[in-house]
């Protein structure tokens, strides 16, 4: 079940990278739905989409 809400979350991002804000707000969502390994995963995926959408890398401060 977990990593289906795994691919979920990437699938979500994916559709929003578009807006900086909105991206943020379902990056601070995933954290509170995400497992402590999935969370590394996640910093993994977003650091791969802010090579191509440099401001989304600010969400990145809230993965500590």
């Amino acid at each position: 079940m977990s990593r289906a809400m795994f691919e979920y979350t990437k699938t979500v991002l994916n559709k929003v990278s578009f807006d900086t804000n909105l991206f943020c707000k379902e990056v601070e969502k995933a954290l509170k739905r995400l497992l402590p390994y999935e969370i590394e995963e996640l910093k993994i995926f977003i650091q791969s989409l802010a090579t191509k959408n440099p401001e989304l890398g600010q969400c990145l401060i809230q993965i500590k």
